[in-house]
């Protein structure tokens, strides 16, 4: 089939909209139509040509939700109708990190998806009669996608899927660093470093799991009222005081928990300096730039304080995506007030600048 699609050509380039061919989906794997897509840094970051693992051409996205038009054989998670929400991160359910409840990393796919093919080692996208390969296994700046049934996390379809597409990353990402990954307990002091749309999740996710303190640091007034917004207790503008800020607020020991979402190194290590001696527990899930390097004081950590890092939040796509959902569906969480701009496909640059501009929280695209 024809479908209209934003391939990343070169680097550093804007994305050129054009007609692609899309085969259809085979053993496994399911055809979806895009109903909607988040335009996230990760997108950006790989256009830019700082993502060392990037490759050209390829058409990029992957904040994507939409409906199963139609599955190839074999496949038993999806059927067609089913509302979708795409994965980067994958949930076999069988591979050795899947049966671990330590972590979300499965590896079924992950050798041909980091290459930019799906399981078989092949594409379903073409450009004149020549491959043209995928993006983190989704490719959702398109009207449609192939994608494999473990990437497909089936949602509720009470659910407008423009607000489910930020689920797709950076608001799960957020929201399960904080429930899953760090684990915060009730009744904690948590500093969450940044007020993007990761950050944000990180808020919503302290909250969720009952801290009584969420202190959120930005430079933008604006991010910090939308903090506020979503269970922020304090806010403070980012600058070199901070940390001393939160010793001082905490008896000189530091926050129970810290998350950095900016990908700043500098900012990463603010993270780690303002938890707590003892039991502090610093999350790392910003994406620092090619070679840059943390560097830790090793008594921070001989004293006590830990550091782990998020992919995804910690989050089994297929399992615990639709459970966050449905925390939205129930009042927990406020999408709307997250989607900043709604976007063409043609105007998927312009979602990009806005990004640069800090302009929003979260720009998404959609199809008619």
């Amino acid at each position: 089939m024809k479908i209209r699609a934003a391939v990343l050509e070169e680097f550093g380039q804007p994305l050129a909209v054009q007609e692609l061919d899309l085969a259809e989906p085979k053993e496994g794997e399911a055809l979806v139509r895009l109903a909607a897509c988040g335009v996230c840094h990760t997108d950006l970051y790989t256009a830019s040509g700082a993502d060392p693992s990037g490759y050209a051409p390829c058409v990029l996205g992957h904040e994507g939700a939409g409906v199963v038009e139609r599955v190839g054989p074999g496949v038993t998670m999806v059927a067609p109708g089913d509302h979708v929400i795409t994965l980067f991160a994958p949930e076999c359910g069988e591979c050795i990190h899947c049966r671990s409840g330590r972590t979300n990393r499965c590896v079924a796919i992950r050798d041909q998806q980091g290459l930019g093919f799906l399981p078989d080692g092949t594409t379903r996208l073409s450009r004149d009669g020549e491959p043209m390969r995928h993006f983190m296994g989704t490719s959702t700046f398109a009207e449609y996608t192939v994608m494999p049934q473990i990437a497909l996390a089936r949602i509720s379809p009470e659910a407008s899927l423009e607000g489910c597409a930020p689920f797709a990353c950076g608001l799960a990402t957020g929201i399960g660093a904080a429930l899953y990954t760090a684990d915060v307990q009730p009744g904690s002091m948590c500093v969450v470093f940044g007020c993007g749309l990761v950050g944000l999740g990180a808020v919503i996710g302290c909250r969720l799991a009952g801290a009584e303190r969420i202190v959120a640091v930005d430079l933008a007034e604006s991010r910090l009222a939308s903090a506020r917004h979503h269970g922020a207790t304090d806010t403070r503008v980012a600058g070199d005081d901070v940390v001393g800020w939160v010793r001082e607020e905490t008896d000189g020991f530091g926050a129970d928990y810290t998350f950095e979402a900016t990908g700043n190194v500098h900012v990463m290590r603010q993270a780690v300096e303002a938890a707590r001696e003892a039991w502090g527990l610093a999350t790392m899930v910003g994406v620092a730039g090619k070679g840059e390097t943390l560097d830790i004081v090793p008594r921070l950590l001989i004293t006590g304080r830990r550091v782990t890092g998020s992919s995804f939040g910690g989050v089994k796509g297929r399992s615990q995506v639709p459970q966050l959902v449905e925390r939205w569906l129930a009042g927990e969480i406020d999408v709307e007030s997250l989607l900043s701009h709604r976007l063409t496909l043609d105007e998927v640059n312009r979602g990009f600048e806005l990004m640069e501009a800090q302009d929003g929280i979260r720009s998404v695209i959609s199809f008619p």
